[in-house]
């Protein structure tokens, strides 16, 4: 969500610029667009309109000091109540399986697959663990070839099955994989999708509970 939804917002910010103070107006007229932006990243309505409301409720109730601009104000209270909204405090990755199992979700054009790779680069690198990529994205055109590229270029295998167009076997069988060639994490990408698309959501539902993972991530 975030790499779209910031160009977004920046846009949004933009109303800001030049005034001299933060005014009911001005206020209303930016989180209108941002509440757009977050229904267009496919933020629910209903979370959308509170967070926009938490937003304005704070924003009007700021003294803004002489020396910091209405539209920084704004990004520093957007950029709080996100950090809410996403949970607040980081949490610690739960890596413990054999092998252990992560499930990325999120939406099309997220970065799920770069940050798959980037996550088993990290999980390498600092954790000690031995992963395994796995291709299950069957409906984007060069996906299996960027995950391919990804692994050489950090030095992990990827599991992939070029033929096969069903992401749950294919999940299920890259973790059974793992098992016989003694890969402790398993690292899988999927395809894109949005939450009103059922066929997609009951897709990545199965997926889940053929892996069982210990972790799914939502990569916005």
């Amino acid at each position: 969500m975030f790499e779209n939804l910031s160009e977004r917002l920046e846009r949004s910010f933009k109303i800001l610029k030049g005034q001299g103070k933060i005014t009911e107006i001005n206020v209303a007229e930016t989180l209108k667009e941002v509440r757009r932006a977050l229904l267009d990243a496919d933020v629910n309505y209903k979370t959308a309109k509170e967070f926009t409301e938490t937003v304005k409720a704070k924003a009007l109730g700021q003294d803004v000091l002489n020396a910091v601009r209405p539209e920084q104000m704004m990004v520093k209270i957007v950029h709080d109540e996100l950090a809410v909204l996403m949970g607040g405090t980081a949490a610690e990755i739960n890596i413990k399986g054999n092998p252990a199992v992560i499930l990325m979700s999120g939406l099309q054009g997220s970065g799920k697959t770069t940050f798959s790779g980037k996550l088993a680069n990290m999980l390498k690198s600092k954790r000690g663990k031995n992963p395994l990529l796995v291709a299950a994205d069957v409906y984007r055109p060069a996906a299996i070839e960027q995950l391919k590229v990804l692994g050489e270029q950090i030095g992990v295998p990827v599991y992939a099955e070029e033929e096969n167009k069903n992401p749950v076997k294919i999940a299920r069988n890259a973790v059974q994989h793992a098992r016989t060639y003694g890969r402790d994490l398993v690292i899988i990408d999927t395809a894109g999708r949005l939450a009103i698309d059922e066929e997609m959501m009951n897709e990545i539902e199965s997926i889940k509970k053929a892996v069982n993972p210990q972790e799914t991530l939502f990569v916005v």
